[in-house]
């Protein structure tokens, strides 16, 4: 799989080696949302999904007022990173103030930060700040908000993140309504920019997924709930390359 240019070490934080969310691709990534995790032994179950091919580890942060549900912190992120220092972490800001977290998740480590555009007014000049911070940076709709939305920052941001399901909880079904937003915003993006999807992901909605363009796939249940999981998650990534450019 071709992967684009370095990261950026940060202080004494080990980040990725390669920089995940930017330049060209082969083929699609696939990142396990920890959402899924067994949280009695978080560091192994990371560090056994790095090993049977995840590209990329997910973590999802909900506040319980932008979405009806708690999460984690930048602690569980820094955890995350020590267990394991070379994996790429893709944060997931499901929160209705992402502006007082970017530089909490900075120093725990993450590698991206995506944020929803609902909450925010200034959204151009929050994505500069993440980049500014040496991290590339996302920014996610809601399944009801249509993709017209991302319209004024869609030469600024790193990754587009479709929901789709309602963000808040894992375990939903895939919503199809989501597919038609990530072919109208892979059209207008260009192949070195991400499209991610996030919600229901399995290997027959992942096919669906990579015909419409996404080049970027979060799976929670299916990867950490799997008995062979390097299996499960060579079957989201699929045989072929990213389809749908």
């Amino acid at each position: 799989m071709a992967r684009s240019q370095r990261g950026v070490r940060r202080g004494n934080v080990a980040a990725a080696d390669v920089c995940l969310f930017r330049g060209p691709l082969t083929a699609p990534l696939v990142g396990p949302s920890i959402l899924s995790a067994d949280f009695t032994c978080l560091g192994a179950e990371v560090r056994d999904v790095v090993r049977s091919g995840a590209d990329y580890i997910h973590v999802d942060i909900m506040d319980g007022h932008f979405v009806p549900n708690l999460s984690m912190g930048p602690a569980i992120c820094a955890a995350v990173r020590r267990a394991a220092p070379r994996v790429w972490i893709d944060v997931h800001l499901m929160i209705g103030n992402p502006r007082d977290f970017i530089d909490p998740f900075v120093r725990a480590g993450a590698n991206n930060i995506t944020f929803h555009l609902e909450v925010e007014r200034k959204p151009r000049a929050l994505l500069r700040r993440i980049r500014e911070s040496g991290l590339t940076a996302g920014i996610a709709i809601k399944p009801k908000t249509p993709w017209t939305a991302l319209a004024p920052v869609l030469d600024e941001a790193d990754l587009f993140l479709v929901m789709s399901v309602e963000p808040g909880f894992g375990g939903q079904a895939f919503m199809r309504s989501s597919l038609p937003k990530v072919r109208a915003i892979r059209t207008r993006c260009g192949p070195l920019r991400r499209v991610e999807m996030d919600g229901g992901i399995a290997p027959d909605t992942a096919v669906a997924c990579r015909d419409a363009g996404c080049d970027t796939l979060v799976a929670g249940a299916h990867v950490f709930g799997a008995t062979n999981r390097r299996a499960a998650i060579a079957s989201i990534r699929g045989a072929r390359g990213i389809r749908g450019r």
